[in-house]
């Protein structure tokens, strides 16, 4: 079995890597040769964590070998696939390190370039994150991407939001922020707000994938997007408010119309197609309003109902 570089007498966990796997079993191995040596290199105790999202292929098989044959390994599986933002934040409650570093299991963020966002965190910073120079998606992932990055601007109300990646690196401390928060509706970068806004970016590789296809569809990122906005965020509430006052304002625009034309001209305003098109009009806004309202209605319920983020099925590794 592999020790750790420095002895448990000589303090805590310095750092630890929080890495959520779904479906990725042919990088795993790769994946943790990679970020050993890494971490070894900077002389500090180090953990870990891989988080399984029940992803039902052969992931969970190695890295429970791995957390056999290294101490500083420990992996956690999730009763069922819960999403990578909840295994996120399931290993970053377990992990032990005084910084933790996320990073996904593809090999897109290369491991190497972890030193580059510690130098930076060290500089006073509490989250640094590590923008790719060049995201080597598709055309159309990319476009969702953008997407999913200015709905989270408006949702964690800071600059950086741009240059979010999953490619990160934090102090432990912000924990206290969410150490509470349940919901089925998790976003990582939005829950560091509520501790910080010590936020910076730094420019890092991007590969491209290796094996498998990414889990990130466009319709997932949409998804994704759509339950930030309603799910920290009152955006989507000012936006139905506002298109109900401009609305009302056409409504006595039109109003108004009608009562020049039959007071100057003498003349009625045509009766069905008009009265179709302005019904059909305001019916459209009204469900779009009543639609907004329940989705955060839906969020409601499930807070009230306390559904979990996540439910650990088991787990292994130093403990």
């Amino acid at each position: 079995m592999v020790k750790d570089n420095l002895s448990a007498v000589n303090g805590t966990v310095e750092y630890s890597v929080v890495i959520p796997v779904y479906k990725s079993e042919a990088s795993l191995r790769e994946l943790y040769q990679r970020l050993t040596r890494v971490m070894s290199d900077t002389q500090k105790r180090f953990e870990l964590i891989f988080v399984e999202d029940c992803g039902e292929d052969g992931s969970w098989r190695v890295i429970s070998e791995l957390a056999v044959s290294d101490s500083r390994v420990r992996c956690i599986q999730l009763s069922r696939n819960f999403g990578q933002h909840n295994a996120l934040l399931c290993g970053i409650r377990a992990a032990e390190g005084e910084v933790i570093i996320t990073i996904d299991d593809d090999l897109q963020h290369p491991p190497e370039e972890i030193p580059k966002l510690l130098d930076k965190l060290y500089e006073g910073f509490d989250v640094v994150y590590g923008a790719p120079k060049q995201e080597q998606h598709g055309i159309l992932r990319d476009i969702a991407s953008q997407i999913t990055k200015v709905t989270l601007q408006g949702a964690m109300g800071v600059k950086i939001a741009r240059n979010v990646s999953a490619f990160r690196a934090f102090r432990s401390h912000l924990r206290a922020a969410f150490c509470d928060y349940q919901g089925p509706f998790v976003s990582i970068d939005v829950l560091l707000t509520w501790g910080t806004k010590r936020f910076a970016a730094i420019t890092v590789e991007h590969n491209s994938r290796r094996a498998g296809a990414s889990n990130y569809t466009l319709t997932a990122l949409v998804t994704h997007a759509f339950n930030m906005m309603t799910g920290f965020s009152v955006l989507p509430l000012q936006i139905a408010s506002m298109i109900g006052i401009l609305f009302t304002l056409f409504g006595f625009v039109i109003f108004a119309y009608v009562l020049v034309r039959y007071f100057m001209q003498g003349e009625k305003v045509p009766g069905f197609p008009f009265l179709a098109s302005i019904i059909a009009i305001f019916s459209g806004a009204q469900l779009f309003a009543l639609g907004i309202i329940g989705e955060y209605l839906a969020r409601m319920h499930f807070r009230v109902m306390q559904k979990p983020s996540y439910v650990v099925r088991c787990s292994a590794g130093r403990r």
